[in-house]
């Protein structure tokens, strides 16, 4: 993959520090566990050991993920950034065209994104459709089951 992800400097100490916590306390507790199974013999019927071993490559998969991540990252800068379009790092104010309700959208890089809070990668197809556009303006976004259309109400970037 290199394909750059755009990310700022929190998403990438975030991103970092979740690497930190998984290599440094959650692995050697998967290494204890092992330990301990093969200590009871036999492993070819040792369901814990097996069991450990499966978490333990789990767990290294998504250590793997991580550190691709920042290998790839780009660390964006948004003082420089015009403040009048949808950008990285804004909150944008949309009104769905079909159904008429307004959403909110705070466009993040890899590691901030939290769905339930209205964070969407800035990467995804949603903010892709909405990155450029100005108030007034109206976006449409593919997605599998159609076009959604929005609406630009309000563009804020806070400090």
């Amino acid at each position: 993959m290199s394909d750059r992800i755009p990310m700022t400097r929190a998403g990438y100490n975030k991103i970092k520090a979740e690497i930190e916590e998984l290599e440094n306390v959650q692995m050697p507790q998967i290494e204890n566990r092992i330990a301990a199974a093969r200590a009871e013999g036999d492993l070819s019927e040792n369901a814990e050991y097996h069991g450990a071993r499966e978490s333990q490559g789990m767990l290294q998969a998504k250590i793997n993920l991580f550190k691709g991540k920042l290998v790839n990252a780009m660390i964006v800068g948004t003082s420089n950034l015009p403040k009048d379009q949808v950008g990285f790092s804004c909150r944008v104010v949309v009104k769905d065209l079909e159904f008429g309700d307004t959403e909110e959208f705070i466009l993040v890089g890899a590691g901030e994104e939290d769905y339930d809070l209205g964070k969407i990668n800035i990467i995804s197809p949603l903010a892709q459709g909405l990155l450029g556009k100005k108030v007034g303006e109206q976006a449409e976004v593919e997605v599998p089951a159609g076009t959604n259309r929005f609406e630009i109400l309000e563009i804020h970037y806070d400090a």
